[in-house]
């Protein structure tokens, strides 16, 4: 399993690689520039969502497992 610092270091490599060489391509291909750089940067934005919903950062330094019912603020009065 890949370590998630370095998924995430990847992820950002992965933004402007892909960006600019799905546009080439697409470009390359005959399509307008207009139409290159969206299929170019929807492609960027779905790794972005990736990175952020589908595999998103975890805090480990937090144990939510150890749930305490008593409350630290004051009611109103």
């Amino acid at each position: 399993m890949i370590d998630m610092a370095r998924y995430y270091d990847l992820v950002l490599g992965l933004i402007p690689l892909t960006f600019v060489s799905i546009t080439v391509a697409l470009v390359v291909a005959g399509l307008a520039t207009t139409t290159a750089v969206t299929g170019g940067s929807l492609v960027s934005v779905g790794l972005v969502g990736h990175a952020m919903f589908v595999n998103g950062p975890v805090d480990t330094s937090v144990d939510t497992t150890a749930q305490t019912s008593e409350t630290t603020h004051q009611p109103a009065d």
